[in-house]
């Protein structure tokens, strides 16, 4: 039973390190608010738990989270986390782009 525990852990951490990877955006660091749109900031920082399509991975599915989520409530998870989702994967007009964006997925 302790092996499933450890298993489950161990799984928990990379999906967590998967969805917040560290590695520089392709425009060498730059604020990605400055070009960026909410679609391609989303598939670069939330696919990776959240599903290329939005459908649902390590993280929950988001193709109708405007539905469930307000903007302002999509911000503030973004921003401050919630569950196994850490906070600040996004920040600034970045996060505000995204929560717009998700909050018309209804």
């Amino acid at each position: 039973m302790k092996w499933r525990a450890a298993m489950a852990a161990i799984l928990l951490a990379a999906g967590l390190s998967a969805c917040g990877n560290g590695s520089p955006s392709s425009d060498g660091g730059k604020n990605t608010a400055n070009g960026g749109d909410a679609e391609k900031l989303v598939d670069q920082k939330c696919s990776a738990c959240h599903g290329d399509q939005l459908q649902g991975n390590v993280g929950p599915n988001l193709q109708h989270i405007g539905s469930k989520l307000n903007e302002k409530q999509i911000l503030n998870v973004i921003e401050n986390g919630k569950g196994d989702m850490p906070k600040g994967l996004l920040k600034g007009d970045d996060a505000q782009k995204v929560a717009k964006w998700l909050s018309k997925k209804k």
